[in-house]
């Protein structure tokens, strides 16, 4: 009997093999207790292994662009000319003001026109540059109206300050509209311009003005609703009134402060001053006209 076995655990029968070595370690073969070690590297000449490079680094993407440097070329090329357009818009706006309440000069006697028609009626400016006396007076626009009641009676209403009502509409107020600001003083000042110190109008402009102040005031006392039901107006008179602005303390310059009346005569309603619509509370048609007439007499 052979020292070994084939097939034992001892060794191997064949003569030739050396002593102690067994298929598993043949060259390409494993055994389950012996793993290769993946981590290592190749061995190097001297018998340590080589170090393991570092994995390489993801890359940072780059910041996004914002503004006007993010959008396309073509909507960048928009947008600049959209910038130059209100910048050129910007500076004209600013030299027609200048030239505004600046003093007459030789650019505002050749193209005055021009720079008015820029300005009116939304940028106007009460004040000019160098002013020698600058506006120093509070002129308050009131009517008052003249009622035909449904008895047959007539009553006269208290004066209304319109200017007044004015003021406290943009009082506070973010967005003042353009009516509330300037029509009535417009109106006002239109009328004073073209009328002569005994109220005499000048022209045909001044025949305008009358009717556009009766209008204006028309409506204005329409929407108080000064009459009872039945009752319309026949007819209504405006009046200004001007009070001198207190000095400052420092100054030496005596002022009175009484207030000083310009007290226009009546005028009568007709069919083409009442307010656009079914003319609720002014009277209408035939009605307004024939109480006109009676009131002139």
């Amino acid at each position: 009997m052979d020292g070994y076995d084939k097939g034992s655990g001892g060794g191997s029968a064949d003569p030739d093999e050396p002593a102690g070595f067994s298929d598993a370690d043949e060259p390409g073969r494993c055994s389950g207790a012996d793993e290769p070690d993946v981590f290592s590297g190749p061995d190097e000449p001297d018998g340590s292994s080589a170090p393991v490079a570092d994995p390489p680094r993801p890359l940072v993407a780059p910041e996004p662009r914002v503004g006007i440097a993010g959008l396309p070329l073509g909507h960048q090329i928009a947008a600049a000319v959209a910038l130059a357009l209100i910048a050129v818009a910007a500076c004209v706006h600013v030299g027609m003001l200048f030239l505004h309440v600046a003093p007459s000069n030789t650019v505002t006697k050749q193209h005055g026109d021009v720079v008015d028609d820029w300005i009116y009626p939304e940028f106007e400016q009460n004040w000019k540059l160098f002013a020698p006396n600058p506006l120093q007076q509070n002129v308050a626009v009131q009517a008052r109206a003249e009622l035909r009641t449904a008895g047959g009676g007539v009553r006269t209403t208290h004066w209304y300050d319109l200017s007044a009502r004015d003021g406290a509409a943009i009082d506070g107020s973010l967005f003042p509209s353009h009516t509330q600001q300037n029509e009535l003083r417009r109106a006002w000042d239109f009328y004073v311009g073209s009328h002569d110190a005994q109220n005499r109008p000048v022209g045909l402009r001044g025949q305008l003005s009358e009717r556009y102040v009766r209008r204006v005031a028309l409506m204005r006392l329409d929407r108080e609703r000064p009459g009872g039901a039945g009752d319309h107006i026949a007819r209504v008179q405006v009046r200004s009134r001007t009070t001198n602005v207190r000095p400052p303390k420092w100054s030496e310059e005596k002022v009175s402060t009484k207030p000083t009346y310009r007290t226009l005569p009546w005028w009568s309603v007709t069919s083409g001053d009442m307010p656009l619509g079914d003319g609720a509370g002014v009277g209408t048609g035939r009605d307004a006209e024939r109480d006109a007439r009676g009131s002139e007499r």
